[in-house]
């Protein structure tokens, strides 16, 4: 599943950073799962150093919040695990912080995780 960003809430002056997610196993099914988080400047370019952690929500209100720290595992490359604990409807909150020290937040919706 490759899902990119959308852009919310954030200044004008990080409006041009790229975020695109992806998660494995694809499609998405309770239990562990991998999310690779891929940040480029506005020129494209790979964004190295940031800092990258995901929140990982249920759209309907009860469900405690999952959370995990991404490590770079190539320039402008972040991986996190994360684990579905029930089959629905996610969504991924992705905050970054910027070598530079601007933040950015980003919701990823991650429909119809399956139940394994």
């Amino acid at each position: 599943m490759l899902v990119t960003g959308c852009r919310r809430g954030q200044t004008s002056d990080i409006s041009d950073i790229g975020l695109d997610l992806s998660i494995s196993p694809d499609p998405p099914t309770t239990g562990p799962a991998a999310v690779v988080i891929q940040l480029t400047d506005e020129a494209g370019q790979p964004l190295a150093g940031a800092k990258v952690e995901l929140e990982g929500n249920m759209s309907h209100a009860g469900m405690t919040p999952v959370f995990s720290q991404a490590k770079e595992i190539e320039p402008g490359q972040y991986e996190a695990p994360l684990e579905f604990t029930m089959g629905g409807d996610w969504f991924i909150l992705v905050k970054v912080t910027l070598p530079d020290g601007r933040q950015l937040e980003r919701q990823v919706d991650v429909p119809g995780v399956e139940t394994r």
